[in-house]
This record gives structure tokens, C-alpha cells and sequence, in this order.
């Protein structure tokens, strides 16, 4: 067997740029690169080993580690979990600033390849910097924080390890049930020792999508189940976009007659003008999407995880009403007393299509679904219309945004109040026009994520919407969007705080306390300019005064050369109120202030409503 013989960082790189994926017919690097913001636990190592490869598998560096993560995520997400980015820091702060982006990829089920450094497997010179020591176990170090938020974690000890460790890391980050992140923490002696590694440790290797085929039992009762509904409703999660089954799903809707409604991971599944689309559901979701929920008796579940905001904290669906969950994942698909459906959504979908054959539901539930499609449009056009307040509120910013859009452009959010008026007003243009990280609700994602949507798809225009809190935790990857020459256009809703816990924490009976500026202990309130900020920065940068003029910058970043930043002041108190749902935010049951008991009685009249199980 002919070997050659290098250190074991070279053996990665050199392994990792052998991976392929086929997409379309064509075979493209299935590693797209690796973000790096070197230390002394990854630079002379995994450093030396990323120079020699950079034409192969391509180095980019970013300005905090976390948003390079998100990066990676954002464009895992975006090119459908096909192609995926890898992740390098030092040991310490770089790697522990990487965990919170592993709990957002293993939350949302994305893959993402973590390889940072770590303390020296020797220990000669222990302890090393930012070295953690437990004083009851010699093994622990920091990259130990990311075990409960990986699906595989490997610490490579001696150089010839990583072989199996890439291997078994490869079979879970291309496993459409198992994907997610994967750690291979790198310890930093390790990474320059050399070993005779097989040639066949290099050879290229083509990843394809597994597509896993419902078991004939499960098939068929789930067959039975949709026969017999008179008011059946499609839930189309993240898992149909992974497994491009929009098609399939667009044509097993219209054959049987079914509305369907989409998970904020699921939505721009289908474009929002097909007649079928009630859009949004649950605690985010529309009036038609709601009602139709509400008063179906079997509903067909694809590649959603069917969280609290999807059920209305299980409070959404009917009692009786009977859950069909397709889903590659079989802990996903066994939830709630469901009857499982294991397979690849494409795949699943298929399999329905053929066992119903000609089956539709009475003609009427589909005659009601279109009449509360067209009235919930109706109600949404007044919330995102023009209007004449000093302050707009978040959905007549998103009305102004969505007015000087192409079908092609793709809108990027994730935490605050923009997730819940987007998921109900928004109305995507194309498949994948949609881009939420609601899993696990990251502030701070939105700009470092539009940097990876905008990798994975070019051609797109990228608009990222994001509150002035979320700025402020992670902007520095507007500079690295200069840098790299990718060019996004960002909407900065600046209503000076944390405006939607501050809407929350007033809901449940508590004043106004620690969210908005002005209600946090403060000597002198921060005049912040976020478009001199975002200009120092490198990008195109100015604030609106109102809509009309927020249009008109938006259609004139359209033509600019690089990343675009608009500010806007917004009114922090208002929301869309038509629409959504009861959600379990336990309000506490002794309080001192009349409202907190008031706001006690109404919660337990929504938990009321609540299943224990299906």
C-alpha cells in the first residue's frame, strides 16, 4: 500500500479537500472551505497545513468566531445541507465562542464541521494558555463544551486518529437523520506530528443524497389515516427544502386537494402566490393557516420537529385530531403519539401519492381554505400598507422592503420580533426566497448568516432585516462582506431596545423593565449612529427618515457595488395582532401586582387548551 507521509493537519486538509458532492449532475467540493481565525493553539499547525492547500480548499477569515460559524451554518442551510464549510480556532476563548453557533446547527439540524484547537496531548507544557483545568478530571478541556451540542465529538490524541474520527465525523455531516455539527477537537501538538498515511486516505469520494423509502406498515396506515380525512392540512417543514421535494409537494397538494402551511423553517418552500398556501402557522402564524389548523382531523407533518411555535405550545390542533409525521428522523417522527412516516420527504411523498391514488377531501374544505387565504391576505395588506405614524411599525417596514423586491431575492432574519412579522406577512417570490434561524432564536446571526446565504448563491440578492439589539451583539462581518466582495443590503429597525421581550414582559403583567433603553439603569442614554458605525465599517451606509425615502434606498442599494446598510426608527410598542397564537410563557402564580395575577388567569385559560398528548 503506497502511503505518504504528513503531519496530521495536512492529512485533513488534504482529506477534506478530496470530498465531493453531486449537484445537478456535477461533482463540486463538498467542503467549500474553511473559516479560520487563527491563535497559538491552530496557527502553526492547522495553519501551515490551510497555506498550502488555499487553491484547493479555499481559507476565508473572519472577525469573530462565532459569526464565522453562523456564516458556515447559513450556508449549509441555503445550499440545502448539499455542501457544508468547516470552522478553525485557537483552544480558549475561540473555541467557547463557537459553541453557541454548534447548539444553533445542532438545534436546526445543519451540518457544519468544527475543528478547533486544544491543549497539548502530551502535556509536557501543561498548563498551557487559556488552558481550563478541572481539578477532578485530567481529561476535560474547553472544547468539552461542545459534546452535549454535537452529533459526533472526536478529540484527535495522536495523529494517525483522525482517519476513523473523519470518517465517522463525514457519515454523520452527509446523514440526512443524523445531521449536524461535528467537533474534531485538534490538540495543537498533534496537529504537526506526522504519520505515513495511506493514499487511499485521499482518494476522492462523492457524496450523494440517501434517500430513505417509507417501510410498507407505516405507509399504509398512514394511507388509511389521510382516506378517512374530511379536513386534512400539510405541514411542510425545513425537511422538504433539504430533500427538494417542493415539486413533489406542490404536486401531491394540488392532485388531493389539500392546503398546506408552512413552519419557519419550511416557508418559501412553495412561492406564496399558489392558491393552496395558507402560509404561516402557529404562534407566528396566519389567521388561515390558524383556523385551518384548528379544525383539522389529520394533518401530514413533513420534516418539521412540530415545536411549540409550530403547535401553539401543543395547544393548536384539535383533541382528536390525528398527526401523520414524514420524517427522515425517526425521534422526530414518533413525536406526540404520531403515526410515523420514516422516510426522505421526496421519497415519503411519492409513496403517499401512489397508495391514494384519485383521493380528495370533500370539495368544501378546500372552498374554505380559499376563502380564508384570500381574507387573511386582505387583513395582511393593511398592516404592511403606507401610513402616516412618525414611527412605522415593523410590518409597514416589512411592506416597504417587500415593495421594492424581486421574486428572486432572498430575506434574512432570525431573533427578535421580526421572526413572528415575517413568518405572517412576508411573501416569498421563490423557493428558498425565505432564510429564519428560529431554532434556536440566535441574536446576532442575521448579518454573519446573510454572509453565508450570499456565499452559497451568488446570483441572489440578499436582504438581511435585523433589530438594533441584534446589531449591536455581532456586526463585524459587515467588514468581511466588504472584504470578500459580497454585497448585501441591511435593514437596521433601531427601536432602541429589546422591543419584542419588552412587548412580552408587558403581556404578562410586568411594566416595561430592563429591555428598552429607557427603562434600563442608565446615567445617560447612548445617542448610537449606527450608519456612521456600519460605514466605518467599509459598507454603503445612511438613515431613512420614513418609508418613502426607506423605498428609494432600497432600490438605489440594489445598485450598489457592495454591502448596503439603511437605518430606520421604529416603534417599539406595536405589532401585527391579527393572526398568531396562544404560547406557554409561565407567568408566575404569587405577584404582588394585580396585572401579574390577571395575566396568571389568562394563561392558565390558554393552558387549558393544551394536549397532554394526541
Amino acid at each position: 500500500m503506497k502511503r505518504t507521509r504528513l503531519t496530521m493537519s495536512q492529512a485533513l486538509v488534504k482529506a477534506l479537500a478530496a470530498q465531493k458532492a453531486e449537484l445537478g449532475g456535477r461533482e463540486v467540493p463538498l467542503f467549500a472551505g474553511v473559516w479560520a481565525i487563527f491563535g497559538h493553539g491552530n496557527v502553526a499547525g492547522f495553519g501551515e497545513a490551510l497555506h498550502a492547500a488555499k487553491d484547493t480548499l479555499p481559507t476565508f477569515r473572519a472577525h469573530n468566531e462565532q459569526a464565522m460559524a453562523h456564516a458556515a451554518i447559513a450556508f449549509a442551510k441555503a445550499s440545502r445541507r448539499r455542501r457544508m464549510m468547516a470552522c478553525t480556532s485557537s483552544i480558549g476563548p475561540g473555541a467557547t465562542n463557537m459553541v453557541t453557533a454548534a447548539a444553533l446547527a445542532h438545534v436546526n439540524r445543519l451540518p457544519v464541521l468544527f475543528l478547533p484547537g486544544d491543549v497539548f496531548a502530551s502535556r509536557r507544557p501543561d498548563p498551557v494558555l487559556q488552558q481550563v483545568e478541572d481539578f477532578d478530571d485530567g481529561t476535560i478541556s474547553a472544547n468539552d463544551c461542545f459534546r452535549p451540542v454535537s452529533r459526533y465529538f472526536d478529540r484527535i490524541t495522536r495523529p494517525e486518529q483522525i482517519m476513523p474520527a473523519l470518517t465517522n465525523a463525514l457519515a454523520v455531516l452527509t446523514d440526512p437523520a443524523r445531521c449536524g455539527p461535528v467537533t474534531l477537537a485538534l490538540c495543537q501538538d498533534v496537529q504537526a506530528e506526522a504519520y505515513d498515511y495511506p493514499d487511499s486516505f485521499f482518494e476522492p469520494q462523492v457524496w450523494r443524497p440517501r434517500r430513505t423509502r417509507p417501510d410498507h406498515g407505516e405507509l399504509s396506515a398512514a394511507a388509511a389515516l389521510l382516506r378517512a380525512a374530511k379536513k386534512p392540512l400539510v405541514i411542510a417543514g425545513g425537511g422538504v427544502l433539504y430533500s427538494e421535494a417542493e415539486e413533489r409537494l406542490r404536486r401531491f397538494c394540488e392532485k388531493h386537494g389539500i392546503p398546506f402551511a408552512e413552519t419557519q423553517a419550511g416557508k418559501s418552500t412553495l412561492p406564496a402566490t399558489h392558491p393552496l398556501s395558507m402560509g404561516s402557522i402557529g404562534v407566528t402564524g396566519t389567521a388561515a393557516a390558524n383556523r385551518a389548523a384548528g379544525e383539522a382531523d389529520v394533518i401530514l407533518a413533513i420534516g418539521t420537529r412540530l415545536q411549540d411555535f409550530t403547535t401553539g405550545s401543543w395547544s393548536l390542533f384539535p383533541a382528536d385530531c390525528r398527526i401523520i409525521a414524514l420524517n427522515v428522523q425517526a425521534f422526530d417522527a414518533t413525536k406526540r403519539g404520531s403515526q410515523p412516516l420514516v422516510a426522505d420527504a421526496r421519497e415519503g411523498l411519492d409513496a403517499l401519492d401512489d397508495a391514494l391514488r384519485e383521493w380528495q377531501p370533500p370539495r368544501e374544505w378546500g372552498v374554505q381554505a380559499k376563502a380564508e387565504r384570500e381574507s387573511w391576505l386582505a387583513t395582511a395588506s393593511k398592516y404592511t400598507a403606507l401610513g402616516n405614524d412618525s414611527l412605522p411599525s415593523d410590518a409597514q417596514v416589512i411592506g416597504a422592503v417587500q415593495r421594492t423586491t424581486q421574486p428572486s431575492d432572498v430575506i434574512v432574519h432570525a431573533a427578535g420580533g421580526l421572526p413572528g412579522e415575517l413568518h405572517k406577512l412576508w411573501l416569498a417570490g421563490a423557493t428558498g426566497g425565505y432564510h429564519a434561524e428560529y431554532g434556536y432564536s440566535t441574536m446576532g446571526y442575521e448579518i454573519a448568516g446573510g454572509l453565508g446565504v450570499k456565499m452559497a448563491d451568488p446570483a441572489r440578492e440578499v436582504i438581511v432585516m435585523l433589530g438594533d439589539g441584534s446589531y449591536l451583539m455581532l456586526n463585524s462581518e459587515i467588514a468581511t462582506s466588504v472584504m470578500l466582495g459580497l454585497k448585501l443590503t441591511i435593514v437596521v429597525l433601531d427601536n432602541r431596545g429589546f422591543g419584542c421581550i419588552d412587548r412580552l414582559q408587558r403581556s404578562t403583567g410586568s411594566p416595561s423593565f430592563n429591555n428598552l433603553l429607557a427603562t434600563v439603569r442608565h446615567e445617560t442614554l447612548p445617542a448610537i449612529d449606527f450608519a456612521v458605525h456600519a460605514g466605518s465599517l467599509g459598507a454603503i451606509s445612511g438613515k431613512v427618515g420614513n418609508l418613502g425615502e426607506l423605498e428609494a434606498a432600497l432600490l438605489k442599494a440594489r445598485q450598489n457595488d457592495r454591502t448596503t446598510v439603511i437605518v430606520i426608527d421604529t416603534d417599539p410598542s406595536r405589532s401585527t395582532d391579527a393572526g398568531g397564537h396562544w404560547w406557554d410563557v409561565a407567568v408566575p402564580e404569587v405577584s404582588v401586582r394585580a396585572e401579574v395575577r390577571a395575566a396568571r388567569d389568562r394563561y392558565l385559560e390558554g393552558r387549558s387548551a393544551q394536549s397532554d398528548w394526541n
